[in-house]
């Protein structure tokens, strides 16, 4: 590709950060990191002042940093086209203001808001599109003077071109086309002086040189404004590409209701970034093969906007569990144990700061059960086997399994074999479940299983071995006689 591509993620920072930013600010990351001089810029659109906050800005780019999506261009990194927050570039949109009004393709508008409204409820009972009719259109400089003088303050309104087919060529939906009396004369500036998401975006795509325009779905509906503004401003029409829409298993629209729909909120519960990158990749866009894990690089290899789909993706967070578990699965336990510090520390089984040996053993005891974690914070799930003794015997099933007239043999044969070792270690332990099947001659379900209840009260778990060494003889044997003395 000749051209150089130039992409932007332009958040507004009204909220934390969901998920369905964080596949387009994705998408356009490894659409500008496939070329290589490809840029991604990274702006803030914070025109609406009521809503938008410095702590979300900071939200957006910690969540951006987490995930690796690093930016060329834009706040905290600067670049030749800046500012790169859209109050700081107001001056910037004037010029064109007053050129478009100067060349009539622009006018003020002095109607009120109820005025507007009343005209689009007519519209809507005549099953007309309510769109504004253009009584502010011909004004003559008497009537300005009127509204002037009734201290009315106008918003400055696009005058669409009428009877035009309005086109432009779209990634992932092909060539698509609008009818601009469709559209409207629509406001580019407030009453305030406040542009609209509508106009500045346009100017800020065309200054910062935007050579592709990559974003959610729901923007299409406002792409044939953008594309009338541009050519009326005699400015180059990016190429655009909607991605599709994010629903939830049930085909809704994403909601809580399928899980958390905030990045911080998943960085939180200790998914790994690598995991959610991989995922929100293959939300929308599909490999040439059946390949699921992918590193970044990868991606950037593989990732194409024509394999980006049309059709609405859907959140499946058992496939987002399955990925992150295989990320948790390469991980130090170390890393995990970090994480799940947090989880530890809000239920409970942490209440002060951990000596050397007692975070040792944390990790340890982590490095046993990672093999059966989705994502961090479900080391609480694991957490009384590790911290409390009081054994609880889950099911009636677990419970007749103590009572099975070998399980007094197999017990405390288990407990002389364990006392008799000198170093309790796995590669000692192992040996011994092999030598009670073979002195009681009883199978190995009849060993495992017991003891795996005995100890922990669980029919099923983390790797048995590992849960001795990480335990201790001592606290293994202890444990294992007061739950054999409750179910008698």
């Amino acid at each position: 590709m000749s051209e150089q591509i130039r992409v932007r993620f332009a958040p507004s920072p009204t909220g934390p950060f969901h998920i369905g930013g964080a596949r387009s600010a994705l998408f356009n990351w490894l659409l500008a990191r496939k070329y290589k001089d490809g840029k991604l810029i990274l702006r803030v659109e914070d025109t609406d002042r009521a809503r938008s906050t410095k702590e979300s800005e900071e939200n957006i780019k910690e969540a951006l940093k987490w995930l690796g999506l690093t930016w060329d261009e834009g706040i905290d990194v600067g670049g030749e086209y800046g500012p790169y927050r859209q109050t700081e570039r107001l001056h910037l949109y004037q010029e064109f203001t007053d050129k478009l009004i100067a060349e009539d393709k622009a006018y003020y508008c002095y109607c009120t808001e109820a005025e507007i409204e009343a005209e689009r409820e007519a519209l809507r009972a005549e099953n007309k599109m309510p769109i504004y009719q253009g009584h502010c259109r011909n004004l003559t400089a008497e009537q300005k003077e009127q509204y002037e003088a009734e201290g009315r303050k106008p918003v400055v309104r696009f005058r669409t071109p009428e009877n035009q087919q309005v086109m432009f060529k779209d990634l992932v939906r092909g060539q698509m086309c609008f009818e601009s009396n469709g559209i409207g004369d629509f406001v580019i500036v407030k009453a305030d002086g406040m542009p609209v998401y509508n106009y500045a975006v346009v100017l800020d795509d065309a200054l910062m040189k935007i050579s592709h325009v990559i974003r959610a779905e729901e923007h299409l509906s406002n792409t044939p404004r953008q594309v009338v503004l541009f050519e009326a401003l005699d400015l180059p029409v990016p190429i655009f590409g909607h991605i599709s829409l994010i629903l939830g298993k049930d085909h809704s629209k994403m909601s809580k209701r399928h899980g958390a729909t905030s990045v911080d909120q998943y960085r939180k519960l200790g998914y790994l970034p690598e995991a959610l990158v991989n995922f929100l990749a293959l939300l929308g866009w599909a490999p040439q093969d059946e390949k699921e894990i992918f590193s970044a690089e990868e991606l950037i290899e593989a990732f194409s906007m024509d394999r980006v789909a049309k059709n609405p993706a859907v959140f499946d967070i058992d496939k987002l569990n399955w990925i992150n578990a295989h990320y948790i699965k390469q991980a130090k336990p170390e890393k995990i144990t970090m994480l799940a510090i947090p989880h530890l520390v809000e239920k409970g089984y942490i209440t002060g700061p951990l000596t050397d040996v007692e975070m040792a053993k944390l990790v340890s005891f982590v490095a046993v059960i990672q093999d059966h974690l989705s994502f961090a914070a479900q080391v609480v799930d694991f957490a009384d086997i590790f911290f409390k003794d009081d054994v609880l015997v889950e099911s009636d099933e677990a419970k007749e399994t103590l009572l099975d007239e070998t399980t007094p043999a197999v017990i405390n044969l288990f407990k002389d074999k364990l006392k008799a070792l000198e170093v309790v270690d796995a590669k000692n332990i192992k040996p011994i479940f092999k030598a009670i099947t073979k002195e009681l001659k009883v199978g190995g379900q009849k060993v495992y299983m017991p003891l795996r209840v005995a100890l922990t009260g669980q029919m099923h778990g983390p790797d048995l071995v590992g849960l001795v060494e990480v335990l201790g003889r001592d606290k293994v044997i202890k444990r294992i006689e007061e739950t054999m003395m409750r179910v008698k």
